[in-house]
């Protein structure tokens, strides 16, 4: 199994820093970085998100410790009778390792962490996890298939994934199928076709090439389009174009999808 992992250190260097390291041991030992937070209760807010396998934690924070945040993830699962996320402490002291195992740590690095010490402890991490479900695979008798929440996106060597309610709309471009957030875009190996039929109560197809996320729709314009390597492709036609929270961006509409999208503004 691939071990989604969450940062959380109040230090901007020392979350990077673990960030790096992670980068540096990706092909040894695979993984996605779901996401980091600065502070206890963003990281609440994020492993709930995210659902993390592991979450490297510090133990001295401001406001809550890293120790409450332990317990309070901990208890969390144990009420709604699931899984809790594998701690592992990173920490600069070494003085808390009896308390961090109370709190039914994982594993307890020190700081300055080295590469091939963080790497042993995400691999037993992950071989201690079961593997997930494929996407796509059926489910088991009595049992709900949940639908995916994140695009797994890959650049300079390091996975990540994308949450599923960051992406606004993905466009088929030649090979390749761009997904874009607000402020980034990534290349991925899914067809608009399977994610189509995969969540298509997530995305609508507003044109051949391209699928929109249905809760980032927030209008719709006429606009000008140049149909880029159709029969007509030097001819401006003016059509409907959706309108995308968060970007400036239109995506023209089809004359087959117009009455889709309409009754979706409406």
């Amino acid at each position: 199994m691939i071990p989604r992992i969450f940062i959380v250190d109040d230090e901007a260097p020392a979350r990077a820093r673990l960030s790096t390291l992670l980068s540096d041991i990706i092909a040894d030992c695979p993984h996605y970085l779901v996401g980091e937070a600065g502070h206890a209760q963003a990281a609440l807010e994020g492993i709930a998100a995210t659902a993390p396998d592991v979450v490297l934690l510090d133990v001295q924070m401001p406001g809550m410790s890293g120790l409450q945040l332990a317990e309070q993830l901990v208890s969390k699962a144990d009420a709604a009778k699931a899984e809790a996320p594998l701690i592992i402490f990173v920490t600069a002291y070494d003085d808390y390792a009896l308390n961090a195992f109370e709190v039914q740590a994982f594993d307890y690095l020190v700081k300055p962490v080295r590469a091939a010490r963080l790497a042993q402890a995400i691999a037993r991490a992950s071989r201690l996890r079961k593997p997930s479900q494929p996407l796509g695979a059926p489910a088991e008798e009595g049992v709900t298939a949940l639908p995916r929440q994140h695009f797994a996106v890959q650049e300079r060597g390091r996975m990540s994934l994308v949450p599923m309610g960051e992406v606004l709309y993905l466009k088929a471009e030649l090979k390749y199928v761009t997904l874009r957030t607000k402020n980034k875009e990534y290349l991925i190996e899914d067809s608009l076709v399977s994610i189509e039929e995969e969540l298509a109560a997530y995305f609508v197809r507003v044109h051949r090439n391209a699928l929109v996320a249905r809760n980032a729709i927030i209008g719709v314009e006429r606009g000008i389009y140049v149909a880029e390597g159709e029969g007509d492709a030097d001819k401006p036609q003016e059509v409907w174009q959706v309108i995308l929270r968060d970007i400036d961006h239109r995506l023209p509409i089809s004359r087959r999808q117009w009455a889709v999208i309409k009754a979706l503004v409406r």
